[in-house]
């Protein structure tokens, strides 16, 4: 039997959240099931998006146009950049290995905060780099440390702003502090898939430094506000020739024809972002309340989900919940072995996760 290399071998690789389909597979549960795992809209798709989908599916035997052209100009058009400074992949967790095969190999390294997303470590470990890791200062980037990791031979740095699965931030004041001592020939990683929730004044949006000429590469997903998680669709803005390396490495057709133009008409549906923003902020509200009425732990979030901590091993509540029909996630990946990340969902799902954990707990 041939065995793959060495390097393969130690790849953790990525555990995402249960489907629905199989928690009714494995535990022949009936009634309705909440999926609060995922990070997903609640509301669901962008209805502008899903009239453009009904009628591209006419359209499926034909391939898709491979430079996402028309996706691209409509991105460029929004956030007053060039076409060719974006790249659109299956997801924007598509173009992490991208950036790393571009720019790592076994001599280099990239510095990540240890329990950030972990897709940023399998990209480095798939490039074969050293991965350098920083932890967290009460749970968050602690940017200072990650300056101080920096090496000589440090091509890559990465950053999820909120970090997923903690749901915290850094301010501009810091990111401000942290661009002036990056080095010029090191490309920072802005991760912002949850930034179409954030209305803090504070947050610096990725966008204002890639325009101040700062070595940055921006990555926005449609998964998230958009309601477009099942389609597969994120982008990635830069410099020219950084998305031109890029584009070398991708797989042609990478983006379906339906996901192309449903993510051109989602841009425009600004009454699903507004009932999404407001739907995830008095959601927060409720949860936060219930959650101190609870004794639990949690962590204000800027995301649309909650750092919940049990002080016990998670598992045990991710499993009663799920047998109530309520499927969250356990973070033991990311080394947080008492803690679940819960998405916010409707006024009446909250309300079931709340009495299911009452009763649970």
């Amino acid at each position: 039997m041939i065995e793959a290399r060495d390097y393969v071998k130690k790849i953790r690789p990525y555990k995402p959240g249960k489907p629905i389909e199989e928690v009714v597979r494995e535990l022949n549960l009936k009634g309705e099931i909440i999926k609060l795992a995922s990070n997903e809209n609640p509301l669901g798709i962008s209805p502008l998006a899903l009239k453009a989908m009904k009628k591209a599916v006419e359209e499926v035997h034909l391939y898709p146009d491979d430079n996402c052209y028309y996706l691209r100009e409509k991105l460029a058009g929004r956030f007053h950049v060039d076409s060719e400074n974006i790249v659109v992949g299956n997801g924007s967790v598509e173009i992490l290995p991208l950036i790393t095969l571009a720019y790592l190999g076994p001599e280099n390294s990239a510095v990540v905060t240890a329990g950030s997303f972990i897709w940023y470590k399998i990209a480095v470990n798939i490039a074969q780099g050293e991965l350098v890791e920083v932890p967290m200062k009460n749970y968050r980037h602690d940017l200072s440390a990650m300056l101080k990791a920096i090496k000589k031979n440090t091509k890559l740095i990465f950053l999820d702003n909120p970090i997923n699965p903690t749901g915290t931030m850094v301010t501009r004041a810091e990111i401000d502090e942290f661009f002036k001592q990056v080095p010029d020939d090191i490309l920072v990683v802005v991760d912002e898939a949850y930034y179409e929730y954030i209305e803090d004044p504070n947050y610096p949006h990725a966008f204002d430094y890639y325009k101040k000429g700062k070595n940055i590469l921006v990555l926005r997903t449609y998964s998230k506000i958009y309601g477009l998680a099942g389609t597969r669709l994120g982008y990635g803005v830069a410099k020219e020739e950084i998305i031109a390396n890029l584009m070398k490495l991708r797989v042609s057709f990478n983006v379906n024809r339906i996901s192309q133009i449903a993510g051109i008409a989602a841009l425009d549906d600004y009454e699903h972002i507004k009932r999404g923003r407001h739907i995830n902020e008095a959601g927060k509200k409720f949860l936060y309340d219930a959650y101190k009425d609870l004794g639990l732990f949690y962590l204000p979030t800027y995301g649309n989900f909650i750092f919940v901590d049990f002080k016990k091993d998670s598992q045990i509540v991710f499993e009663a919940l799920q047998s109530k029909g309520i499927i969250t996630r356990t973070i033991k990946q990311y080394d947080f072995p008492n803690a679940l990340r819960i998405t916010i969902g409707t006024e009446e799902q909250n309300k079931k996760l709340i009495n299911a954990l009452e009763e649970v707990l």
